[in-house]
């Protein structure tokens, strides 16, 4: 089992079901409800964000200790740069739809707002993230990240990586105590200041998720350093923190079962819901998603090499979704894949819009060939490696090119 195959068939994993719980029609959609999500206060989202962190931490460490602080910065900055174009990109094809399109406007008024490419005024907030169109708010947080990602890299191949972890803890310390609001309301009200205005407009409280995201890096960098043994780590014969971290999980299972249905009593959810704020990353899904991740690692790390015929079987089940080649297809292009998902998700919510309610048998026709065309980027930038054994196939592939 090769690591970078399974870190692309998870990114995979994670795409198509954020495309399936991206998918929004009139009734909803019972696919929706067959989601680990549903099981614990984990989501795609964070999966995405934390194996983003972790292979920018071992690709790019690599190249700072390679040729220098200078050098990776800069690619990790080109980067940077490569992802808002692809950002802009899908936010102005949708635009450009909504101008087209019969009925469009009123179809994505909740998702785009006032937003439009007839008022210029209404691009610079959405130019800058300060107003991030629904589904279109990943990658603006992965890029300011990438910005100050050369940084702790840096700091982490100099042996300051506990400082940087402190740092990061600390930062999303901040978010929760709400210290971040004395920049946001200011700027809300400033962006709302007109009638048709609607303010700031964000999903993800950068200084809470970035716990995620440096995390990652931290991981990624002292894995390329060398200075993580994770067979070691992940020992079959240390299990107190595997049994923790199913202890924590099977803790938060009904309470999380108990929100998502609405099982949980007001008195009780007033209190509880203070610390399960999924925009600020709060402390109810930092714990599960800690002790989610350690398991999965310690699983698929220790499992295979545990005496229990149980643990290997699973072990196994996880190692073979993880491998899937339709997913490592999909993790190996994931940035394209998103932007791409966006536009998917936005054309099956018109036509939604544009028909009368669907049948969930329809429904579900929809989204299983919305993940099929899902692929489709992957295999155009891999379509020299896919066609590479048709002769004529291959041949008109690369004169194409």
């Amino acid at each position: 089992m090769k690591r970078l195959d399974v870190i692309d068939g998870m990114r995979g994993y994670f795409l198509v079901f954020m495309l399936i719980n991206h998918m929004v029609f009139t009734g909803g959609l019972w696919l929706v409800e067959v989601n680990h999500r549903n099981l614990a206060f984990v989501e795609d989202a964070q999966g995405f964000v934390f194996l983003s962190g972790l292979l920018t931490g071992m690709v790019y460490s690599r190249k700072m200790m390679k040729d220098g602080y200078a050098v990776g910065r800069d690619r990790i900055w080109s980067r940077a740069l490569e992802l808002y174009r692809y950002a802009m990109a899908i936010i102005f094809i949708v635009l450009a739809l909504q101008l087209v399109l019969p009925g469009a406007v009123d179809a994505w008024k909740n998702w785009l707002g006032e937003t439009s490419l007839l008022d210029p005024g209404s691009l610079a907030p959405v130019v800058t993230f300060l107003v991030q169109p629904t589904f279109m708010d990943i990658l603006p947080q992965y890029i300011a990240y990438m910005i100050f990602a050369p940084a702790v890299i840096w700091l982490c191949l100099r042996g300051q990586w506990l400082g940087v972890a402190i740092g990061s803890l600390l930062v999303w310390l901040a978010a929760q105590l709400g210290l971040h609001r004395m920049v946001t309301f200011p700027l809300d009200a400033w962006l709302g200041g007109a009638p048709d205005k609607e303010g700031l407009r964000v999903s993800f409280n950068l200084l809470g998720w970035q716990i995620v995201f440096f995390a990652g890096i931290i991981a990624g960098t002292l894995t390329s350093m060398k200075k993580i043994e994770w067979q070691k780590v992940f020992d079959p014969d240390r299990t107190t923190l595997a049994w923790t971290a199913l202890a924590i999980a099977l803790f938060f299972l009904p309470l999380r079962i108990a929100t998502a249905h609405g099982f949980m009593p007001g008195f009780v959810l007033e209190k509880f819901g203070l610390m399960e704020v999924r925009a600020d990353f709060g402390p109810v899904y930092l714990i599960n998603f800690a002790a989610v991740a350690y398991g999965l690692a310690w699983l698929l790390i220790a499992g295979p090499r545990h005496q229990s015929p149980i643990i290997q079987k699973i072990a196994s089940t996880l190692t073979s979704l993880f491998t899937l080649s339709f997913l490592q297809l999909l993790g190996r292009h994931s940035l394209q894949i998103y932007v791409w998902h966006v536009l998917i998700v936005y054309m099956v919510y018109y036509l939604d819009a544009r028909t009368p309610e669907l049948s969930q048998l329809t429904k579900t026709a929809i989204t299983l060939a919305a993940l099929g065309l899902l692929a489709v980027p992957a295999l155009w930038r891999d379509r020299e490696k896919i066609f590479a054994g048709t002769p004529f196939v291959g041949s008109w592939i690369k004169s194409a090119a």
